[in-house]
């Protein structure tokens, strides 16, 4: 599979307490989609690699998570499909560990080697978002509670409101946390302690249900805004600087939907839900 350079820069973090929009930038394609999976999903979400190199697929409709050849994108296994109901995240910790947004069962599914280990819940309706932090911490998003969670040692430490279905969210460099804020049309990032440090929401972004998101080396955004069918790339301060996606379809630069999307190198995966496949770009 071709790869295409996504073109990152380094960009300075906001400082804290600021709310920020963006400013005017490139808005033109930023990486070509030119290889898809096979329709053997059915609306799939979130996606991750994991440590074995396997990409790992939240399979809603199919309640399990499936495992696809990164260069391929060839069905190569499934997880869960006896423990989950619509997950709609999945992500990593260090220790390798599996961590499934089990969004109609209410909890966190871990699962080490394949098989279902533990369980996190409390104070997270519905979970759509989940992700590891380097402290140790499990932070998980309540779509339908409206709140982000945080875990320690199996058990909620501490929380916020004011969101609304929150969906998918990722760690920068710096520890602080991105959330794609969908029933607000923002993001927002908060600190580990759960104090909000920015916004993004400004009329330039042209958000329409963001969904899931990743961050580069560089520390830039990438996010599947799912009702404008187009991925975007936004500097941590606003800037949009590209986009994936000329509207809704299956042909030429165009998908259904998008919910997720992962970034490995200078390859990005996204989920092209509406369409019920995983898209790539590449170089």
């Amino acid at each position: 599979m071709h790869r295409l350079s996504l073109a990152l820069c380094l960009i300075a973090l906001p400082l804290a307490g600021t709310v920020t929009g963006a400013v005017a930038g490139e808005t033109g394609p930023f990486a070509a989609f030119d290889a898809a999976s096979e329709t053997v999903l059915e609306n799939p979400h979130d996606l991750a690699l994991g440590p074995d190199g396997r990409l790992y697929v939240a399979d809603l409709g199919n309640d399990r998570i499936a495992v696809l050849d990164p260069e391929t994108l060839a069905l190569v296994g499934e997880i869960g499909a006896a423990e989950l109901g619509a997950p709609h995240d999945v992500g990593f910790d260090a220790a390798g560990r599996m961590l499934v947004a089990d969004t109609l069962h209410d909890r966190i599914a871990i699962f080490e080697g394949g098989v279902l280990t533990g369980t996190l819940a409390g104070g997270i309706g519905r979970p759509e978002g989940v992700a590891a932090h380097p402290s140790g911490r499990i932070y998980a998003t309540g779509a339908w509670s409206d709140t982000i969670v945080a875990f320690e040692d199996g058990h909620p430490v501490a929380s916020a409101g004011g969101l609304s279905a929150p969906h998918g969210l990722d760690v920068d460099a710096a520890g602080d946390l991105w959330v794609a804020d969908a029933g607000n049309d923002r993001l927002v990032k908060f600190s580990p302690e759960l104090e909000v440090l920015a916004v993004l929401d400004a009329p330039e972004h042209g958000w329409s249900g963001p969904r899931y998101l990743d961050i580069d080396a560089a520390g830039n955004l990438v996010v599947a805004d799912k009702y404008s069918h187009q991925v975007k790339k936004l500097t941590p301060e606003g800037l949009m600087t590209g986009v994936i996606g000329a509207g809704a379809g299956l042909g030429s630069n165009r998908f259904r939907t998008p919910e997720g999307v992962e970034i490995s190198g200078t390859t990005l995966f996204f989920s092209d839900s509406g369409n019920d496949r995983i898209g790539a770009t590449g170089s």
